[in-house]
This record gives C-alpha cells, sequence and structure tokens, in this order.
C-alpha cells in the first residue's frame, strides 16, 4: 500500500513541476503588438520575444497586409527590422520578406532572428538599402517601449 501511495505521490508531483514549467515557460514570452503608422494603415502585427537556453533573445515577428517595399509612396527597397536596446542603442537585425498568400488572399510575413542584446522596442522602417546602419524616417510599425 506504502508503495501505491509513494507512486502516486511522484506522479503527482511531477504533474504538478510539468504545470509550473509549462507556465514558466509561456509567461517568460513577451507579446507586443505594432502600432500602425500613417505610411501603411492596413498592416497589422505583433513582435513576441523570449530566452532561450543561451540566455539570447528570440525575436519572432508576425505581419499580415504588409504590401511590397517597392509600392510604397516614395518607393523603396526593403523592410528593415530595428531593435533598440534599454541602453538606446538601435541596431539593424535583418529584413522582413513579404509572401503572398493565394489560398487566404493576403500578404503574410513573419521574421525570426536571435540577438544577444534585450530588446526595450522594435521597430520596421522601409529602406532602400537592408543593410542600412541608421533608420531612416518612413516608419511602417514599432512597439511601444516593453
Amino acid at each position: 500500500m506504502n508503495v501505491l501511495k509513494t507512486k502516486v505521490e511522484k506522479k503527482f508531483l511531477f504533474g504538478i513541476m510539468l504545470a509550473i514549467g509549462i507556465f514558466l515557460s509561456v509567461s517568460c514570452a513577451q507579446k507586443e503588438d505594432f502600432a500602425a503608422t500613417s505610411v501603411d494603415s492596413l498592416v497589422q502585427g505583433y513582435v513576441k520575444v523570449e530566452r532561450d537556453n543561451n540566455r539570447n533573445y528570440i525575436i519572432r515577428i508576425h505581419l499580415s497586409d504588409l504590401v511590397e517595399a517597392t509600392e510604397l509612396n516614395p518607393s523603396k527597397q526593403a523592410y528593415v527590422v530595428w531593435l533598440v536596446t534599454d541602453e538606446f542603442i538601435t541596431k539593424n537585425i535583418g529584413q522582413v520578406t513579404t509572401s503572398s498568400d493565394m489560398i487566404l488572399n493576403g500578404i503574410k510575413n513573419s521574421f525570426e532572428t536571435v540577438s544577444s542584446f534585450k530588446p526595450s522596442k522594435i521597430f520596421i522602417t522601409a529602406e532602400n538599402d537592408a543593410v542600412a546602419q541608421h533608420p531612416g524616417v518612413q516608419v511602417i510599425l514599432a512597439t511601444n517601449r516593453f
């Protein structure tokens, strides 16, 4: 009887520890909606930031209805994702690419990267050069500080 009770207790404790682990991993992810700007008010999206096992930040961006940068006025060549650190340093962390989805009748975009810098804000600009070192003035989307 004691052996059975011990097995049941172990399973119960394992279940509680598993639930706590899942809660902690989900609660560590930070999701922030983008606020549209006057450049393209139809585009919507969010950014999700998580920590990995190496203490880096995984940054995932999901967008919908982002038109090709060449269709903007003035026309640009690329959408660039910028990260602002706690020390107010702005870094180019990559380029968003667009893809049409004929089944869903829309344009879906996603972006994912890993950074050692903790983001306090993420924003996307339209640029003439995907490897720009400083953001231009044509801001497409931006988060609040987080």
